[in-house]
């Protein structure tokens, strides 16, 4: 009983931090410099040049486990494409690892808790959420609900046909 409780807290708790940043419109030139779960710091600034895949994401969320797969396939695929994946749930840094190490992607993942919705994001209205960031920096497409590679293939031609 006890995680089923868990899980609605969590949700509940979700639904009211994205009441909180529902108005807020994601940046034009986001900035996210953050650390992930490795040690590391992910910084979208230093991936100038590559299209880049910030997504929102919880344990608790079936769309996001299901979507993980075909992201971290894409970006493995793809030179020219880095991720970040943020998991947004207030959820434990042991247990969001845990999940990893039974659900592993190939890029980084940092722990996002449902009060610190990075600024020019803001807090995700739904999850999953998916920002798919250009080369130049500049916002390219949002995503609300889960994406499949054909999507994210299909969003960066169309961006890349309007730059030129």
């Amino acid at each position: 009983m006890k995680p089923m409780f868990l899980r609605l807290a969590l949700a509940f708790a979700a639904s009211l931090a994205m009441l909180a940043g529902a108005n807020a419109e994601p940046a034009k030139m986001p900035a996210l410099s953050i650390k992930t779960l490795d040690g590391g710091t992910f910084d979208l600034a230093a991936e100038r040049g590559k299209w880049v895949i910030v997504n929102f994401w919880a344990t608790w969320c079936s769309p996001c486990i299901k979507e993980m797969p075909d992201i971290s396939k894409f970006v493995a695929s793809r030179s020219d494409v880095a991720a970040i994946g943020l998991a947004f749930g207030g959820e434990e840094i042991g247990d969001v690892k845990s999940f990893l190490d039974k659900h592993p992607v190939k890029y980084p993942i940092a722990n996002v808790p449902l009060e610190s919705a990075p600024k020019d994001f803001g807090a995700p209205k739904g999850l999953p959420t998916t920002f798919l960031i250009a080369p130049d920096g500049s916002l390219a497409k949002k995503f609300t609900g889960p994406i499949t590679a054909g999507e994210l293939e299909k969003a960066i031609a169309a961006a890349s046909s309007k730059k030129t």
